[in-house]
């Protein structure tokens, strides 16, 4: 009597000249399900554009949050006054000696003509306050945004009208003009013009100005997504079920409108940046000793510095047009991503 021979064969186990073993089902992979955010996600790491841009922007932010950092390790600091400090590396007019601005293995971007800052603190700084001003500005009208926006579009009636009046009165103010021409005013608020303006002031009279002129585009754009959603079958059956409107905002409205919020809110960053930026730059914004991108565009407009130093505009120039296009190419790939009809 010959013994059993076990054959296996695609995962079924079979006894020849025996009794036939247990049969084993093969293996059924579940189907799982991804959210849109998910779906998303996926779509934004297949843009390659978009994720370069992303590491491009996160460098930036490491750079202005680490910035003492990077100065203590750097073993400078942008306050120090080299022209007092080292004269022997500048000429009577305040100008360095070397090519260049000063360039070299102790000042890595130079010294600044006049008073002599290192450049590279000075810039990390800058950049520190900038993104730091700007972030505030964009959280700040984003959160107005929303809290308008949505609640014109889903109360209607007459917070819609009074709400959009406002928009529409606020949205008739040329927006440079106007920060340029209230920075004044809203600082004499805080301080006598007589005594020196301290740097916080400013600061918080940058992020107000700029607030009060900056929610306006996105609250339009809500209130029309939410006039949109307030018809929609699900927000009825909310209603009819007994939900409050402050639930129903909450739960239903909210979660559908985070793709514009996300989208506008790459756009209006780097418009902020820029905005703040030319207050400075103007003399109305951060002054010295406070770095700021702005300001160190000021500085490399003077006579001194453009008739000795031109390589000195170079850094925050071209630090701030990578920061700009990198911002905005995200706000792009962003916006696709969400958009699961465009093929890029």
């Amino acid at each position: 009597m010959t013994s059993p021979i076990d054959i296996e064969d695609g995962g079924t186990s079979v006894v020849v000249d025996g009794e036939p073993g247990p049969q084993t089902q093969p293996e059924v992979q579940k189907l799982v399900g991804r959210s849109p955010g998910q779906l998303m996600w996926i779509r934004f790491k297949r843009d390659r554009t978009g994720v370069i841009s992303a590491y491009v922007v996160g460098f930036f932010f490491l750079v202005g949050l680490c910035a003492p950092l990077i100065s203590k390790l750097y073993g400078k600091d942008p306050f120090t006054v080299y022209a007092d400090e080292r004269p022997d590396l500048f000429d009577s007019a305040g100008v360095p000696l070397q090519p260049n601005g000063g360039i070299s293995g102790d000042f890595w971007f130079g010294l600044e003509p006049g008073n002599g800052y290192d450049v590279f603190t000075k810039l990390l700084y800058g950049i520190r306050t900038s993104l730091m001003i700007s972030v505030a500005v964009t959280l700040a009208t984003v959160l107005t945004g929303i809290l308008l926006g949505v609640a014109a579009g889903y109360l209607g009636g007459k917070p819609d009208y009074f709400i959009s009046r406002v928009i529409d009165f606020l949205l008739a103010f040329p927006a440079q003009l106007f920060f340029i021409a209230s920075m004044p005013v809203v600082v004499s608020l805080f301080v006598s013009p007589r005594d020196e303006t301290p740097t916080y002031v400013r600061v918080v009279a940058l992020i107000a100005v700029q607030w009060v002129l900056g929610w306006m585009s996105l609250a339009r754009i809500l209130r029309g997504t939410s006039l949109a959603l307030r018809e929609r079958e699900f927000i009825e059956a909310a209603r009819v079920s007994g939900a409050t409107p402050w639930r129903i905002i909450r739960k239903e409205i909210l979660p559908n409108v985070v793709t514009p919020i996300l989208v506008q809110s790459t756009y209006m960053l780097p418009g902020f940046v820029t905005a703040e930026a030319g207050l400075s730059y103007l003399g109305v914004g951060i002054v010295e000793p406070t770095p700021d991108w702005g300001q160190m565009f000021s500085k490399a407009s003077t006579e001194l510095v453009m008739s000795n130093d031109i390589t000195y505009m170079f850094f925050p120039g071209v630090s701030m047009i990578v920061f700009i296009v990198a911002f905005n190419l995200l706000g792009d790939s962003v916006r696709d991503a969400f958009d699961p009809k465009t093929a890029r």
